[in-house]
């Protein structure tokens, strides 16, 4: 493909010296084609300086035939996935916040520490001074029982020893119900233990991130939360159940897009098909970094009833735009696209093969009549062309004969060059024909 600089050299008065017909832009670019343009027409061909075409932004473009996929494109807003780009940390038991570890909009990982809390719940302290007691009447009967069966049975009636057993097991099922009921009230096996191992109540407790209940693939690694909202201060008490912090898990989204009944059919095909799937961020000109190849995850089962519109969902990989390690050490991040972003969803819904595709800067419009300008030599020739399809980012041209595969046509700056032409024969132009604001 011509670039702008090699193009504009090629015109360039002391770099032409010399050179016959042989040595012209038109022959050479046209080298191995079976084709030949005329020479051209000066009511219908322009030529301009390596200037004029610096200032009417000239950006050249090669012909070639492509398969084109024509397009379905719906309105569409970036959302959350239900059930899981949201997480409610609560209070697990009733007390006072002693420590906050983290701040809002930090990053934190599955695991990190949260909160420190000081236990106030008075069930929770009941049942651990019932299996504290019961625990040490449970040492006092097993030390009497053994002591009971060291002595000659003659000095010990069997029916002492057999109470003292029964007794034993009935402190044993108490000790197993106040270890059950701790567990209930929010108590890990291994503080549990570590009551029956030192014989002190639990004093406070440290809630931490959960573990991701599911991690994708496509998510970058490291998999983080994001703390969304601090719900608590420091000092404040808190009951069972409140809600402490939002995290949010943003590695993955949906695009939640908007397309009317008539559409169904396509749409189904698409997703039945697997066929990739682009978003365009609206208020964005650089296409570097828009989303490709996404998927069609599912489309709702009912139809607005007022709009005779459905949904559509796709699955959106997300990624991380800025990662900045702030005071204490604690890392925030920024992730590229986010929940309430607006965007274009571009849907393929048919494929044609062997077609001449432009920009839609190259045809500019003129009544009934639709023309390219197209390289020769160092003019340029105005094309009439016939246009079959056209969409927002491009321009199916009919393949017949108009131009050829290898030809060079104004990319950028057609029309421009096409009010010069008018203005050079002394025609009229609406300022506006053929130009989309």
């Amino acid at each position: 493909m011509w670039t702008k600089d090699a193009w504009i050299s090629r015109l360039n008065p002391v770099e032409q010296v010399g050179e016959g017909p042989a040595g012209s832009p038109a022959e050479e670019s046209h080298e191995g084609h079976n084709h030949d343009h005329a020479g051209h027409s000066e009511a219908s061909s322009i030529e301009l300086s390596p200037s004029g075409l610096e200032n009417i932004g000239f950006e050249p473009f090669t012909v070639e035939p492509c398969a084109y996929a024509r397009r379905l494109n719906v309105p569409s807003v970036v959302v959350e996935v239900p059930g899981r780009s949201q997480v409610h940390i609560t209070a697990p038991l009733t007390g006072v916040i002693e420590e906050v570890f983290v701040s809002q909009g930090e990053a934190v990982e599955a695991g990190q520490k949260l909160f420190r809390m000081r236990l106030t719940h008075e069930e929770l302290v009941s049942a651990q001074r019932e299996f504290l007691e019961t625990l040490s009447k449970l040492g006092v009967a097993a030390r009497e029982l053994t002591r009971l069966s060291a002595l000659d049975k003659g000095v010990v009636a069997g029916k002492r020893i057999l109470e003292q057993e029964y007794e034993q097991d009935r402190l044993q099922v108490a000790l197993d119900a106040s270890r059950q009921a701790m567990l209930l009230h929010g108590l890990t096996e291994e503080q549990v233990e570590e009551v029956r191992r030192s014989g002190r109540m639990f004093r406070e407790i440290v809630v931490r991130a959960p573990a991701h209940s599911a991690t994708d693939k496509s998510c970058e690694s490291p998999h983080l939360f994001t703390v969304q909202n601090l719900g608590v201060a420091l000092g404040e008490h808190v009951n069972l159940g409140r809600e402490l912090a939002l995290l949010s898990d943003h590695c993955e989204l949906l695009i939640e897009a908007l397309a009317f009944e008539d559409d169904a059919a396509s749409i189904r095909h698409a997703a039945e098909a697997g066929l990739p799937v682009e978003a365009k961020q609206l208020g964005r000109t650089s296409s570097g970094d828009q989303p490709t190849g996404l998927e069609i995850l599912y489309v709702a089962g009912g139809i607005d009833l007022e709009s005779r519109a459905f949904k559509v969902y796709v699955r959106l990989p997300n990624r991380i735009a800025l990662d900045k390690t702030g005071p204490r050490g604690a890392r925030f991040l920024e992730w590229a696209f986010k929940p309430g972003q607006r965007m274009e969803l571009s849907i393929p819904v048919e494929t044609w093969e062997n077609q001449i595709v432009v920009p839609t800067t190259a045809v500019v419009d003129e009544g009934a009549e639709a023309y390219v300008y197209r390289q020769n030599g160092d003019h340029f020739e105005r094309v009439p062309v016939h246009i079959r399809y056209r969409d927002q980012n491009a321009v199916v041209i009919a393949n017949d004969g108009a131009v050829f595969s290898g030809d060079v046509i104004a990319g950028d700056g057609a029309y421009q060059m096409h009010l010069a032409l008018k203005n050079k024969s002394g025609g009229a132009i609406d300022p506006h024909a053929g130009h989309n604001h």
